[in-house]
């Protein structure tokens, strides 16, 4: 390694080479808000999770038509004034409005339609009474009306259980605010204004590149010496939790040559690329020899201690550690946070917590145990700490500090972060956590 810097020197630098995909100075506009690109996306595509860039307008009023709010009888509230349980008015059933396409027949005073819940309210009807107030209890499943007459026993004032055009949203309101993390509601609310198409912030193309000739996929039998790719599927998986998008899957082999060529090509089609593997200090550091424009630095931390930096062809790369859990855990400390700032998302924010077991940490290299909350969350609870509000969770250490146990970082929920000048750290030491 040509140099050896801190943790936070390192994020600042991978911030600097990233800068663009958060600011662009003198881009920020209704189509690059935050310096970000726009992209219309269909409702029903990849839009769950990703960021409103522009407020959804109600294009027309919610609900579009007077519609009953039961299932019951659309009537005159006039001609029902007087009804009562031991006192029933009686009004002669003139036909029936079911929930679908066209305009009913007006309302003749003194008479009543049944209705169904989101049809039509006739016009002359100006209050729906529900069936469990009539005579009828309930209506059958045959689609016909029962009855040639019903005993209304309690009435309605104008208006009752009728929705009114516009009364859930009118036309031009904002129904979702631009920075709207979306979810299914919201997608709901959408569609139900008949808004087919969202602008989203575009989410930063990331080219995820393995590499390695012992690599195979979840698909193949591994020979002698191979071992399953963790790291590709891994990434792509926080590429996208973190509000990118993975423009490119690669398995490069250890040769120079194909890991240069394959990542020109991945430079040429994405935004960033990201490499894990071939960064230390072996005899086969495939994407070191690759890349000689490239920094490749020691960061003081454990794990994911052997780091680079730079560009291919312009285009900004992060060649991240080999083993799984340095992969992992590189992701959290030095990408995490811009690619979510890119997509518009809120950050994940580091939490203090309390220790509840001894750690014992190596000299000069900041540690970043996997962990987990060991306080329940119950009523109160504050989210993501597990522990209540107004208190300090408490987390304990998850399997040991090696960057090859896969299977503790799968148990854990936080990083522990032991700092580079502590040796030990004893049960109830206070703690910094990144929730995972």
């Amino acid at each position: 390694m040509s140099e050896r810097v801190d943790v936070e020197q390192h994020r600042a630098d991978v911030a600097e080479l990233l800068a663009g995909f958060v600011e662009r100075p003198g881009e920020q506009s209704a189509e690059r808000p935050g310096g970000r690109p726009v992209e219309e996306v269909p409702l029903d595509g990849d839009v769950l999770g990703r960021v409103l860039a522009r407020d959804v307008v109600a294009p027309e009023p919610l609900p579009r038509f007077r519609n009953s709010q039961m299932d019951g009888f659309a009537v005159r509230a006039a001609d029902v004034a007087a009804a009562a349980p031991d006192a029933p008015v009686t009004l002669p059933v003139a036909g029936d409005v079911a929930a679908a396409p066209g305009d009913p027949a007006p309302l003749a005073p003194g008479t009543a339609v049944r209705i169904m819940t989101g049809a039509p309210v006739p016009a002359g009807a100006d209050a729906v009474v529900p069936v469990e107030d009539t005579d009828q209890g309930t209506f059958n499943g045959s689609g016909a009306a029962t009855a040639s007459r019903v005993a209304v026993a309690r009435g309605r004032a104008v208006g009752e259980f009728v929705r009114e055009p516009g009364s859930d949203v009118a036309a031009g309101t904002v129904v979702l605010p631009a920075g709207t993390v979306l979810a299914p509601h919201h997608v709901a609310a959408a569609a139900a204004c008949g808004v087919a198409r969202l602008a989203l912030v575009a989410p930063v193309s990331v080219a995820v590149v393995s590499t390695g000739s012992e690599l195979v996929g979840p698909d193949r039998e591994p020979g002698p010496g191979q071992i399953f790719d963790a790291n590709g599927p891994a990434l792509a998986a926080a590429v996208r939790a973190a509000g990118g998008r993975v423009g490119l899957r690669l398995a490069l082999p250890d040769d120079p040559a194909a890991v240069r060529a394959g990542l020109e090509r991945a430079a040429a089609l994405c935004d960033l690329v990201l490499t894990t593997g071939g960064v230390s200090q072996g005899a086969y550091e495939v994407v070191k020899d690759a890349l000689p424009e490239v920094t490749f630095r020691s960061v003081a931390m454990q794990p994911g201690g052997p780091q680079g930096l730079g560009r291919v062809g312009g285009t900004p790369l992060l060649a991240f550690p080999g083993n799984p859990v340095s992969a992992q855990v590189s992701f959290v400390v030095f990408l995490r946070e811009i690619l979510r700032a890119a997509a518009g998302l809120p950050p994940v924010d580091r939490v203090p917590a309390v220790l509840d077991d001894a750690v014992v940490s190596p000299a000069g290299r900041r540690q970043l145990l996997r962990g987990r909350w060991v306080r329940a969350a119950g009523p109160g609870a504050s989210a993501g700490t597990g522990g209540p509000v107004g208190t300090v969770p408490h987390v304990a250490v998850v399997g040991g500090p090696g960057s090859h146990l896969v299977a503790s970082m799968a148990a854990a929920d936080v990083l522990i972060d032991v700092p580079a000048a502590a040796t030990t750290l004893e049960p109830g030491a206070e703690v910094v956590v990144w929730p995972l």
